[in-house]
């Protein structure tokens, strides 16, 4: 894998990410964290950022240190985990799509837990955040407890990485929540090989539906209109944007942008399972569904 070399303008950038001539491949084990010239502004000049990436960005940079206890827990867990309700690896087997060896981009890593268990699991994963106190977090935790691999500072929707790089992205509630479908679909296609894998985990668009205008715990009532949720803005989510499509908008997302879906898992938690944030409560997740696993194949 190497890095991209097509930035259109490396100097209009912010003055805190270098420019692509100056990312080099270090030894992870030494220096993990890269930074990248396009990703950190999605690849254009201040003046024409779209705003729901800085204020995303913003709003991460402020929740890191909130982050740094559950990111602990998952690194130090008893195995991977996924989601919402921290379902085990062992239960699940999505790794069953991610062959030993893979080339794995995690879109959108936060505190990198599950590239640090693929990594683990024998994978070479680069993980991707647009926020680098979060990256900063991942790297503290590569430090206290392994192993390291590359950290990479960009916007999930603009990788600085060479097409075909990998053989599997993955995003649990990254660029799958915070990013624009529109842009972070085509992108994670144009770094996948032929046949790689999308993985990504998100919030069912039946849970949306019922979450209270403020974020809070979804009801048995419907809240808002199943159709044109598309970007939301909850009272309480400190300005920032989330992306939520219907069922048939992720498929006609994922088709135009060279996908073929192969596997929707539509998640209903065990007894006795706890939520790692009070979207709904386990009564309401086993009825309907609070979260939604999407598995396709690149084939165009």
């Amino acid at each position: 894998m190497e890095g991209r070399e097509d930035d259109p303008d490396p100097a209009s950038h912010d003055s805190d990410v270098r420019t692509l001539s100056s990312v080099r491949v270090h030894d992870p084990m030494t220096s993990p964290l890269h930074e990248s010239g396009p990703g950190a502004l999605g690849g254009d000049t201040a003046s024409r950022e779209r705003d729901y990436i800085s204020r995303n960005r913003a709003a991460w940079d402020r929740w890191a240190p909130d982050q740094l206890v559950a990111g602990r827990r998952a690194w130090a867990g008893r195995e991977l985990t996924w989601g919402l309700w921290d379902l085990a690896e062992s239960e699940l087997g999505l790794l069953r799509y991610v062959p030993r060896g893979s080339d794995v981009v995690e879109l959108g890593c936060g505190s990198a837990a599950i590239s640090a268990w693929l990594a683990r699991a024998g994978m070479r994963p680069v993980a991707i955040d647009i926020s680098r106190a979060q990256l900063e977090i991942a790297e503290d935790l590569q430090r206290e407890l392994g192993p390291s691999f590359p950290l990479v500072h960009a916007n999930a929707e603009q990788v600085p990485f060479d097409r075909e790089s990998f053989d599997v992205a993955i995003s649990e509630y990254g660029a799958s929540l915070w990013c624009d479908p529109e842009r972070w679909l085509p992108e994670a296609n144009r770094l996948l090989r032929a046949d790689g894998r999308l993985i990504f985990v998100a919030s069912a668009a039946f849970l949306m539906a019922c979450t209270q205008p403020d974020g809070s715990r979804a009801g048995d009532r419907l809240i808002r209109d199943y159709f044109g949720m598309r970007a939301i803005e909850f009272a309480n989510d400190d300005d920032a944007v989330e992306f939520h499509l219907t069922h048939g908008e992720w498929v006609r997302a994922l088709r135009s942008s060279g996908f073929t879906l192969e596997e929707l898992v539509e998640v209903r938690p065990p007894a006795g399972a706890k939520p790692r944030l009070d979207f709904a409560s386990l009564e309401w997740a086993r009825r309907w569904p609070s979260e939604e696993i999407w598995i396709a194949r690149k084939t165009a």
